[in-house]
């Protein structure tokens, strides 16, 4: 079966990426702390997953796709009814959202938007580095890295040794599967391209540090359960990373039990098995996701959304200072939307970004926005979204 570019980025599975092993807690004196950032592809839709109340503006647009009694978070918005872990987290105070966010990126193309969404730059392709990669690098995280997917994303390159892979079925990816890789990374340097298949090679006849016989399915309770349970020690990685594809909902997004509601799903059962395996270090991580912008306001004639511009942030865990939709929220009447179609975004989610590893790396915020950020000036919300 021939397989597209396009299909590749909409595949359903879920993949796990683990950093930054060997952190010499030992001759630190802060607490280890872990960072998750779960990468949403394909566009999540910020308004489906937390609607603001009583807008008319949303009513009247999306009368086919509306998501039915959901659960009120606070005056002005409220949360999809099935991200029950979430909600769980919400009400025990480690639970936020950061909405009416977005990258600085406004052409709505999946390439160009996640490849952005990951180097943290502002011109697609130009950065050959990941922020989360270019900040370990800073925090002197290296050590070896564990990947369950092929190949390691750009968002955490910077840091040589993260680009190791094992695959998770502990066999090889078919010749065609090279051929695609090749196809879709085509933007990448020979010297890039010739290092991924030699880490393919590498890792042939090594085994899967006992993960290939109950860990092969990658499902997502088996993928979270595995990070949990190295982050949790003390000599373990500080940084974990999934992809939840699918999101790019352009026909039968649906309402509460959409195609777009089956990938929210995926997200919050990574959050929901995070909190529970990880236990008590779940006080000291803190889960974020991403995703490259968000949906129209309107719904289309295939009951979905377009590729559109504002979007929501979700975290989750105990390094958050409290429950919360944080908001500069612009409005849904047609003058306040992004080219009259899209929620606008008020927020740089580069900021969030930033703010959160000042706070996981214990890094200096300036030095985070310049040399992570290209010196580009951003919001420090740290105090206001994460304890100290």
């Amino acid at each position: 079966m021939k397989i597209s570019r396009r299909d590749f980025l909409k595949g359903t599975a879920t993949s796990l990426f683990l950093a930054g092993f060997n952190f010499p807690v030992l001759a630190s004196t802060s607490k280890k702390k872990n960072l998750v950032v779960i990468m949403l592809r394909g566009g999540m839709d910020g308004i489906t997953a937390v609607p603001v109340i009583g807008d008319k503006n949303l009513l009247k647009r999306r009368k086919k796709i509306l998501i039915d009694n959901p659960i009120k978070l606070d005056t002005d918005f409220a949360l999809h009814p099935k991200l029950n872990a979430f909600h769980k987290c919400w009400k025990e105070n480690t639970g936020a959202v950061v909405h009416a966010t977005s990258i600085p990126y406004t052409a709505r193309s999946h390439f160009e938007g996640q490849n952005l969404m990951e180097s943290g730059g502002r011109v697609p392709y130009q950065e050959k580095t990941g922020w989360l990669g270019r900040a370990m690098k800073i925090a002197n995280h290296k050590g070896e890295g564990l990947a369950l997917s092929l190949p390691m994303p750009l968002l955490l390159r910077g840091v040589p040794k993260n680009d190791n892979y094992f695959p998770a079925d502990g066999r090889l990816p078919r010749e065609e599967t090279i051929d695609l890789l090749k196809s879709v990374y085509a933007d990448s340097s020979e010297e890039e391209l010739l290092d991924m298949m030699n880490f393919i090679k590498k890792r042939k006849n090594e085994q899967m540090m006992g993960m290939t016989s109950s860990y092969g399915k990658r499902k997502n309770g088996n993928l979270a359960m595995k990070a949990a349970e190295y982050l949790k020690k003390s000599d373990g990685p500080r940084v974990a990373v999934f992809e939840v594809n699918g999101f790019d909902t352009h026909a039968a997004q649906g309402g509460i039990n959409g195609t777009h509601t089956k990938c929210l799903l995926e997200m919050d059962e990574i959050i929901e098995n995070l909190k529970v395996y990880l236990k008590e270090a779940y006080k000291d991580t803190l889960i974020l996701t991403v995703t490259e912008f968000g949906r129209t306001i309107a719904q289309n004639g295939g009951n979905g959304t377009e590729h559109g511009y504002g979007t929501a942030l979700f975290m989750a865990g105990g390094l958050l200072k409290k429950s919360q939709v944080y908001s500069d929220w612009p409005g849904l009447k047609r003058k306040e939307l992004y080219q009259g179609r899209d929620l606008n975004a008020t927020i740089d989610a580069r900021s969030v970004y930033a703010s959160a590893m000042s706070t996981v790396f214990d890094l200096d915020f300036k030095k985070i926005e310049k040399e992570v950020f290209f010196g580009d000036k951003l919001q420090n919300l740290s105090d206001k979204l994460f304890k100290a």
